[in-house]
C-alpha cells in the first residue's frame, strides 16, 4: 500500500490501527475480517495483523459466532481525553440542574474538523430522530452546538474547517451555501448563542451557548435539545435560553477557577506502609 503521508515522522502502522478501530460502527458491533478490511481500506492480511495486535492489547476480541468486536477498553482512549480536560466533572452538576429545570436533554460538544463530537450529556427519555451518545458526530453547521463553535473562529478559519468532509456519516437535512453560512455565523457572533430548527433532522430543535476558559476562549458549547412537536421556538428562546446562558456562564466560571487553582502533587513516603488499623466504634 502507498503511504498516505510522506513525512518521515508519520507512522503508517499506527494510522492503520486507528483506521481499523474506526471501521466498527454502532450498527455493526461484530464484523468479519473482510468487512473490517473493506471499511478500513486495507488489504485483508494487513487488517488481520492489525486486528490480532489489537486483540493482544485488549481493544478487540473474537466474537462467539466468529468475526471481531471491540471491547470496553476502547473507551479508555476517549475517556482519557475527556478526563484530561476535566470539563465533564466541572459541568455535570450544572447540566443536571439545567435538565431538572427544563425537562429537556443537554449536551456538551467540541469541534473536530467539520463535525461536532459529543463529550458530555445529561439526557431525559424521549424519542428523537437521531440517537446521541458520548462520541457521536454530527455535521457542525447543521447543529446549534456546531454553529457556536464555528462562530468562535474567524470567518476564514470557519470556511476552511467547513471545507473538510464530514466523518459523521449523516447527510444533513439542509445544505447551506457559503453566503448563508457566513450570514448565519455572523448572527451567532453578534448575539452570542445559536438556534437550529430541524436543520439536521426533522423534529430536532435546539439552542446552544459557548463555554469559555479563563482567558475567554471558547473551548466547547452547551445546548438544550427539544422535540419540535413539543416545544415551540418561543419557549426554547424565551424560557430555556436564559437558563442555558446562566448555566454556560456558571460552567465557564468554574472551569476558569479550576484552571487558576495551583496543582499540588502530594509525594508518597518511601518504603513499606503500615496496614490500616480498624476503626474502633463506640
Amino acid at each position: 500500500m502507498a503511504r498516505r503521508d510522506s513525512s518521515p515522522d508519520f507512522i503508517e502502522a499506527l494510522a492503520r490501527g486507528l483506521d481499523v478501530l474506526r471501521a466498527f460502527e454502532p450498527r455493526q458491533p461484530v464484523m468479519s475480517l473482510a468487512a473490517v478490511a473493506a471499511a478500513a481500506g486495507l488489504p485483508r492480511p494487513t487488517a488481520r495483523r492489525v486486528l490480532l495486535t489489537l486483540e493482544r492489547l485488549g481493544y478487540v476480541r473474537i466474537a462467539e459466532r466468529g468475526g471481531f468486536e471491540l471491547t470496553p477498553r476502547v473507551l479508555e482512549l476517549g475517556m482519557s481525553y475527556v478526563l484530561s480536560r476535566n470539563l465533564w466533572e466541572v459541568a455535570r452538576p450544572h447540566m443536571e440542574r439545567l435538565v431538572a429545570r427544563t425537562h429537556e436533554s443537554s449536551s456538551i460538544a467540541q469541534l473536530d474538523g467539520s463535525d461536532i463530537v459529543y463529550v458530555a450529556r445529561v439526557a431525559v427519555p424521549k424519542i428523537v430522530a437521531l440517537a446521541v451518545t458520548i462520541g457521536t458526530r454530527f455535521p457542525a453547521m447543521q447543529t446549534s452546538l456546531g454553529k457556536v463553535l464555528l462562530a468562535a473562529l474567524s470567518p476564514e478559519d470557519a470556511e476552511r474547517v467547513l471545507a473538510e468532509p464530514s466523518r459523521s456519516g449523516i447527510p444533513p437535512r439542509i445544505v447551506f451555501s457559503s453566503e448563508e453560512r457566513a450570514a448565519s455565523l455572523r448572527e451567532v457572533r453578534a448575539r452570542g448563542w445559536a438556534l437550529t430548527d430541524e436543520e439536521l433532522a426533522a423534529g430536532i430543535r435546539s439552542v446552544a451557548a459557548p463555554l469559555r476558559d479563563g482567558e475567554g476562549r471558547v473551548i466547547a458549547s452547551l445546548n438544550v435539545n427539544t422535540h419540535a412537536a413539543e416545544t415551540p421556538v418561543e419557549v426554547l428562546t424565551g424560557e430555556y435560553l436564559p437558563l442555558l446562558l446562566q448555566t454556560a456562564g456558571a460552567i465557564s466560571a468554574d472551569w476558569a477557577a479550576c484552571q487558576a487553582a495551583p496543582q499540588v502533587t502530594v509525594p508518597q513516603p518511601a518504603g513499606p506502609q503500615p496496614a490500616p488499623q480498624p476503626l474502633a466504634l463506640p
